[in-house]
């Protein structure tokens, strides 16, 4: 191997590399809305066959207005996983801050979702029987693939530095 031909790419390599990761990252927003939709749809269907009292849990206000937060906090991803998407061939600068904006946000959204299903579930959400438990490790390892939510507000605040020195 010591005699094979090579070329280095240092700056080129590196340019294509982060256009791989920044397109992995928005696929993964994208596959993350998808769950974090099926996660509550299996909810919502669980909590209205689930009696409670001789009620559907559905009926509850308490649980209604947390299936609410989770809903919101699904659309505000699936707006993050849209503005990825619109930036994947945008100039390398805005393209990684648009990665870390939308990560950022699905890594809070896809862990409340989870964890929002999981307990509303009861102790059924974590068996490796129902599929919300599937859901659930599924929505935490997508939240640290890429880097997790502390790396990009991480990104998102080590790119706000030139702005914040041009400020001053």
């Amino acid at each position: 191997m010591s005699k094979a031909p090579g070329t280095l790419v240092t700056r080129e390599g590196q340019d294509c590399l982060s256009y791989a990761v920044d397109l992995g990252i928005a696929m993964t927003c994208a596959e993350a809305v998808g769950v974090m939709d099926v996660t509550l749809e299996a909810l919502v269907d669980y909590m209205k066959t689930r009696k409670q009292f001789g009620v559907a849990i559905a009926s509850f206000q308490a649980l209604r207005h947390r299936v609410a937060d989770m809903k919101m906090s699904l659309e505000l991803a699936r707006s993050m996983s849209y503005y990825a998407s619109l930036n994947v061939n945008a100039p390398a600068n805005q393209r990684r801050r648009a990665m870390a904006q939308a990560k950022y946000q699905l890594g809070g959204s896809m862990r409340f979702v989870g964890q929002q299903a999981v307990q509303l579930h009861g102790g059924i959400g974590m068996t490796d029987e129902y599929i919300v438990s599937h859901y659930f490790r599924r929505l935490t390892q997508m939240e640290s693939v890429f880097g997790d939510t502390l790396h990009h507000l991480a990104q998102m605040s080590d790119s706000m530095h030139p702005e914040l020195d041009k400020a001053a």
